[in-house]
């Protein structure tokens, strides 16, 4: 019985998730698919154990029926409940405030291990650990190749991270070429004279999630926190005091308010 009760827990908090697209924020939206999959299998395996439950039920009759009907109902609702009263929030410049985020951590390093053991990573998307060194390398000349040429380059939702990965990865061949996208501002208050305007994004799962994007300057106006903004400019290429590095700076020419995003996070495209 307790196997069955997990397994229908488990398809229906994700058939929760799911309908209600707070799914998104748990895992790249470009994997979807296997939530499907896990969601089917789940349901078939718990109908296997709702079977056998039931001719056991039917050998130890002398159970109390109330009781079992109850614990059942209990049980089976309570990932429901967890889903409908835990709140999913939405990850935004009060998060990056309240876990204290350097950029990065150290000279050369784009992310730390937190003390549950996942990876976080700052400013930078870093895809390296996932490929062997020359198939990084490869693939980022693959990636690359397809921006060198051009002198304006657009970033959305799809393509965010990919580029991001390659402004910090290459910041020479990106110099000089106006970039626009979309972000939400904040404010460090260890460093005054940028305004970050990042995204958060999910490489494969929120376990290995960061917040990426590009310190500004030469904007005019001073955004509160959580301000969502599109902004163009041109990269430049400045020294960080508090980093002790260079770092790619994106220097406005326009910036405007918006609205947020409908979905605020990005996802990596392999």
């Amino acid at each position: 019985m307790r196997r069955f009760l997990i397994l229908a827990g488990y398809f229906e908090l994700t058939m929760y998730l799911q309908l209600t697209g707070k799914l998104n924020q748990y895992i790249n939206s470009h994997y979807t698919y296997l939530a499907y999959l896990s969601m089917f299998f789940a349901f078939l395996l718990a109908l296997v154990q709702l079977t056998i439950w039931m001719k056991q039920l039917h050998w130890h009759s002398h159970l109390s029926s109330w009781q079992a009907r109850l614990s059942s109902m209990v049980l089976l609702a309570l990932p429901v409940f967890i889903g409908l009263l835990v709140p999913t929030v939405t990850l935004d410049a009060t998060t990056v405030s309240a876990k204290g985020y350097h950029f990065p951590l150290a000279a050369g390093s784009t992310g730390g291990t937190s003390q549950d053991g996942t990876t976080v990573q700052y400013l930078k998307p870093d895809t390296s650990s996932y490929f062997t060194k020359s198939a990084y390398s490869t693939e980022m000349a693959k990636e690359l190749a397809k921006y060198q040429k051009a002198q304006s380059i657009t970033i959305t939702s799809d393509n965010y991270m990919e580029i991001m990965e390659l402004i910090y990865q290459f910041p020479q061949e990106f110099i000089g070429k106006t970039v626009t996208y979309t972000g939400f501002i904040y404010n460090d208050p260890k460093v005054k004279n940028y305004q970050f305007a990042f995204r958060f994004g999910i490489i494969h799962c929120i376990a290995d999630s960061g917040v990426y994007g590009l310190a500004t300057t030469g904007n005019t106006t001073h955004y509160a926190d959580n301000t969502w903004v599109t902004m163009t400019g041109t990269i430049t290429q400045e020294y960080h005091q508090s980093l002790k590095e260079n770092i790619p700076v994106l220097h406005i020419t326009d910036c405007k308010t918006v609205s947020q995003p409908k979905n605020p996070y990005v996802y990596r495209v392999f």
